[in-house]
This record gives structure tokens, C-alpha cells and sequence, in this order.
């Protein structure tokens, strides 16, 4: 295990021991949503278009992300605070209302991306229409986050990245060349033509999301206002080893699991679509429809099975965490353990993410264009909003003695760089 921790803080405190129940938090759920239904159908593009040959960007960006969400857990563990509240207090107001403008809007598309391949999914499976589902999948998440309480919901979206086993589980239900699968992992391939980085691209973009790192710098504050146990690091510098700690090994087993569940839904495609001639999947729904004639109904079931309960818990945390955003950057009531009386435009918010992006797949707006849209305003936002986040990890007036060193400072920055370059090449290969 890379062991990404620099917890010298001077704090006399050794680490404690940690427990599973203590250790599964933010980074699980944050890793698993971004397994969401538009990510599942741009690995699912990737595996389609290049077979196994790409299997390789999920080693690359492991270190990246893991890095990266390591310092958005530590930003809201140790200041109490999630990103929109630390750009609101130290940064100017201008760059923190276009970060979460941008992070609305591309959350937004994404939510009606995902609700509507949920219910294309569900109707791929119950062979009725999809719309009635739309409704119904859009209602419950939101209402489930207006109404449930802080660590029951907390719980559930826990439990729900159980759903990312059905794409393990798909893997045993065909047939995969290993040799293959093993050498485009092992060995980076890269043809540089527009179709090729424009893929990479979309899985750099999809694997490193503003809405995650928000997410997790806001279920970290939320869990010191909620927990009586934990308290904010630059108050109570003691528990700094053990939590710190903690949020190293819950950030590298979400992000772990979450690049081993792309790496199987690349190489399901890759054995089955690519080695049929079926190089084009628009949306992760297609996926599962284009399964069934080759590999029988219960690969397709269970891989669309996958989406509904990958929405499931990607939903939420797309409006939950545009709404945090916004909430802190203009002082709102925020959090999910709030009442919803006593934090109206919280929660109006959720609502409001969630009924517009549904309300997209009733409207002429192509999703394949909104997804791309999407992309792109995820893409572009991530590279500013990752420089100030490393600003921030590492300012003393924003952490204390909780500052980034080493290794996971060299990393946060090359994420940075990468993403930079990300946004280069989409703007190149689009204009080419």
C-alpha cells in the first residue's frame, strides 16, 4: 500500500487503533460515486472502441485521485469546512461563486445524465417504459436526502456501493482473454490520433470530478459536526495521527475499489462488444442492451442492475454536494442533519439539481451533448479549483500545523498538472 501520510504535527498522541466501522467514511462513498452511470458508459465506450488497450489510465490515475481526495478529506476534517467554505474565507469572492456556478451546472447536466440511463436501465430490464422510472428515481433520491436523517443516510450510501460488485460479478459470467486484459494494464499504449485522447480525456475526467473532492471535504466537516468524537484538527490537534490515518486508508480503499470496478466494466466491454465488432456505446444503458445477444440475459440484467444502484448513490452526492457549495459560499444552513425547516434553500437546492436534471431528459437536449458538455465544464473547473486546493493544504493560515509535505503534496500537484494537460488536449483534439 502507498503510504501517502506526512502526520508530524507535533502532536504527543500516537496513533490509535482503528476500527472497520471507523475507517469506511467519506473516501468509500466519494470512490464509489464516481462509478456513476456516465462514468460506467465512458468506460464502457473505452473498452468498446479500444479493448483492453486503455486498461492501463486506471494504474495511472489511482495515484492521482487518491491523492487528491486525500487533501480534500484533510481540508475539511482539519478546518471544519468544506472547499466552498475555505474559498469563501481566504480566497476572493469572485473565483468562489464561478467555482461553484461551474461545479451547479455540470452537476446538474450529470444528475440528468445518470437518472436518465438509470431508467433507460430499468426498463431495459422490466420492458415497459423508461419515463414513469425517471420520475420515480429522481423523487426518491430526492426526497430520501431532504428527509432521512445525517447518519442513517450516511449508512445507506454505504451500503449502496455494494451495487459496484455486479460488475465483478459480470466478469465471471464471460469470457475474458487474461493475457490480453493483463498486458494493456501493464503496458501503456497510446496512439496519439483526436479518437484516442479525446477517450483518455474522458477518463481522466471521469475519474478525477470536482463533485468528488467537494464531497469529501464536505462529509468530513459534516462528520465533526455531527460525531461528538471528532472535532476540527486545527482545534484539536490531538486526534490528528489517528484521523488522518484513517482518512488515508478510507481514501485509498474507495479509490482502490472504485478503479477496480472501471478496470472490470472496461474489460467486459473489451471481451464482449470490441470482440464483436460493437465499437460505439453511447450511454451505459446501450451497454447493457448491446450485452444481451452476446452473452444472454443474466450478463445484461446484472450489468444494468449495476446502473440503477450506481445512480442510486451518485445522485445524492451530485446535489449534495452542489449544494454544500453553494450553501457555504453564501453562509446558508448546510448540512443533512439539519432539519429541513432549518435549512430551506439546503435542501430547495437538492431538490431543485435533482427536478431540473430530470426535467432535461423530457427536453430536446441531446445526452450524448450534455454528457460532453459535462466533460468539459468538469475538466475545465477541476484545474483551477485543484491549484487552490493545494494553496490551501498548504497555507498555515487554512491548516495549521496540518500543512501537506512530501509525497502527497508532489502528488496533489502532478494531479493538478495532469488535469491541466487534460483540458489542453480536449481543447486541441476538439478543435482539431
Amino acid at each position: 500500500m502507498t503510504n501517502y501520510s506526512d502526520t508530524h504535527d507535533g502532536s504527543a498522541q500516537g496513533p490509535q487503533r482503528l476500527q472497520l466501522r471507523d475507517v469506511v467514511g467519506p473516501g468509500l462513498v466519494s470512490g464509489a460515486s464516481d462509478d456513476d452511470p456516465s462514468g460506467i458508459a465512458t468506460y464502457s465506450q473505452a473498452g468498446a472502441q479500444f479493448g483492453y488497450a486503455l486498461g492501463w489510465t486506471m494504474l495511472v490515475t489511482y495515484p492521482l485521485m487518491s491523492a487528491v481526495q486525500m487533501i480534500s478529506g484533510r481540508i475539511g476534517r482539519v478546518t471544519g469546512h468544506g472547499i466552498a467554505g475555505n474559498l469563501r474565507r481566504h480566497y476572493p469572492a469572485w473565483l468562489t461563486y464561478a467555482a461553484v456556478s461551474l461545479l451547479l451546472i455540470a452537476n446538474t447536466i450529470n444528475i440528468g445524465a445518470d437518472l436518465g440511463a438509470m431508467a433507460d436501465a430499468t426498463a431495459l430490464v422490466a420492458g415497459v417504459p423508461a419515463w414513469p422510472f425517471l420520475i420515480l428515481f429522481a423523487a426518491f433520491c430526492a426526497l430520501t436526502e431532504v428527509f432521512t436523517r445525517y447518519a442513517s443516510y450516511v449508512r445507506h450510501l454505504k451500503w449502496l456501493t455494494l451495487a459496484l460488485l455486479a460488475y465483478v460479478v459480470t466478469l465471471f459470467l464471460i469470457h475474458v482473454s487474461w493475457g490480453e486484459a493483463l498486458r494493456g494494464v501493464a503496458v501503456p499504449l497510446v496512439n496519439f490520433n483526436a479518437a484516442t485522447l479525446t477517450m483518455i480525456v474522458a477518463i481522466f475526467g471521469t475519474t478525477i470530478s470536482p463533485y468528488v473532492f467537494f464531497w469529501e471535504a464536505e462529509g468530513e466537516a459534516e462528520d465533526v459536526h455531527v460525531l461528538p468524537e471528532r472535532h476540527p484538527l486545527d482545534h484539536a490537534p490531538r486526534e490528528g495521527p489517528s484521523e488522518l490515518k484513517r482518512i488515508e486508508l478510507d481514501t485509498l480503499a474507495g479509490m482502490g475499489g472504485a478503479n477496480l470496478v472501471a478496470l472490470a466494466i472496461i474489460f467486459t466491454a473489451a471481451a464482449t462488444l470490441h470482440a464483436h465488432g460493437i465499437t460505439d456505446i453511447d450511454t451505459s444503458a446501450d451497454a447493457a442492451e448491446a450485452l444481451r445477444p452476446i452473452t444472454g440475459p443474466y450478463a445484461s440484467t446484472v450489468f444494468a442492475l449495476g446502473i440503477v444502484g450506481t445512480g442510486l448513490l451518485a445522485v445524492p452526492v451530485l446535489a449534495g454536494s452542489a449544494a454544500y457549495a453553494i450553501g457555504e459560499a453564501l453562509q446558508w444552513k448546510v448540512g443533512l442533519d439539519r432539519k429541513p425547516k432549518r435549512a430551506k434553500a439546503f435542501y430547495g437546492t437538492i431538490v431543485a439539481a435533482t427536478g431540473v436534471g430530470a426535467l432535461m431528459n423530457f427536453t430536446p437536449i441531446n445526452p450524448i451533448d450534455a454528457l460532453y458538455m459535462a466533460a468539459v465544464i468538469n475538466g475545465v473547473v477541476s484545474v483551477p479549483v485543484l491549484a487552490v486546493m493545494m494553496l490551501m493544504a498548504q497555507s498555515r493560515s487554512v491548516m495549521g500545523r496540518f500543512i501537506i509535505r512530501g509525497r502527497l503534496k508532489l502528488m496533489g500537484w502532478l494531479a493538478a498538472a495532469v488535469m491541466a494537460l487534460a483540458v489542453v488536449a480536449m481543447g486541441a483534439t476538439s478543435l482539431g
